[in-house]
């Protein structure tokens, strides 16, 4: 039997959950519906405002027509699925080595690992923008991709998976002719989907989101990405007076996003268990 001081605290701590949940989301409801409301009734004074038919056709229409909207969308795509791919391409054999091989300064490495987690990633901007810059390659999408092959994160997430895997299968392995690298792709990555989806949803939103990086080395507007694209509409002075088309652009951005984490939701939670052990 459930005691009633055990009720009333599950009771307050959900309460406390909700409140904080809907103050984290009443800015995306505000945004939801600014963006189909028209322009002159957003400030109306009500605290939410008022969606009808033709302020969305009027915002979504603007958002749509005045820069290039579906662009961004393409390139953040574009950015995204290199930058995730490649991440993970790294970070898996980085991974296995330094969660199942024994070498010399596995310690000192796995403790630069540790260290990369505390670098902001303002910090080696001007190098990397220079060495960008000398190699010719600001303005493309290289400058958007490279920069980001390699996660420390990744790395960390991957190594605390693959600690848990059996030895004893890594072993039986070892004494079929397996080399390391065919057990890391052919044994270890099948079971490692679950950190997989988990670090991919992580580097997506992360980088689809990122309007720092992008700011630093992309000039061209075809080349931008979602949330450089939305700054840059703002720039233009198209949208500093049409509040609500810079909301039809913040939705059509983030929707992806939502739609993303919600079919990997589940996936992501595995993940991040799995590797706590």
């Amino acid at each position: 039997m459930v005691r009633p001081q055990s009720r009333a605290a599950a009771v307050a701590t959900h309460g406390v959950l909700m409140l904080g949940a809907a103050i984290m989301l009443l800015p995306f409801l505000w945004m939801v519906l600014a963006s189909l409301t028209p322009q002159s009734e957003i400030f109306s004074g009500a605290l939410l405002p008022h969606p009808s038919l033709a302020g969305a056709v009027e915002n979504y229409g603007t958002a749509m027509t005045r820069i290039p909207l579906l662009r961004f969308m393409v390139n953040g795509v574009v950015v995204c699925l290199a930058i995730v791919l490649l991440q993970i391409a790294i970070a898996i054999p980085c991974g296995y080595a330094l969660a199942k091989l024994s070498f010399p300064g596995r310690a000192w490495l796995m403790a630069a690992v540790l260290l990369g987690l505390l670098v902001p990633v303002q910090i080696p901007t001007i190098p990397v923008y220079i060495a960008l810059a000398k190699a010719g390659l600001l303005d493309s999408y290289g400058a958007l991709v490279l920069p980001w092959i390699i996660s420390v994160f990744a790395i960390f997430l991957f190594r605390q998976f693959f600690v848990t895997f059996p030895d004893e299968i890594l072993d039986a392995a070892r004494l079929d002719g397996f080399s390391e690298f065919s057990i890391a792709w052919r044994i270890i990555l099948p079971t490692a989907w679950p950190a997989i989806a988990a670090f991919s949803i992580f580097s997506v939103v992360a980088h689809w989101n990122d309007l720092y990086w992008p700011l630093v080395v992309v000039t061209d507007p075809d080349l931008m990405t979602p949330a450089l694209g939305i700054a840059y509409f703002r720039q233009l002075g198209e949208g500093a007076g049409q509040v609500g088309a810079l909301m039809a652009g913040g939705v059509v951005v983030t929707a992806p996003m939502v739609v993303l984490f919600l079919a990997m939701q589940k996936h992501f939670v595995r993940g991040l268990v799995i590797g706590r052990h």
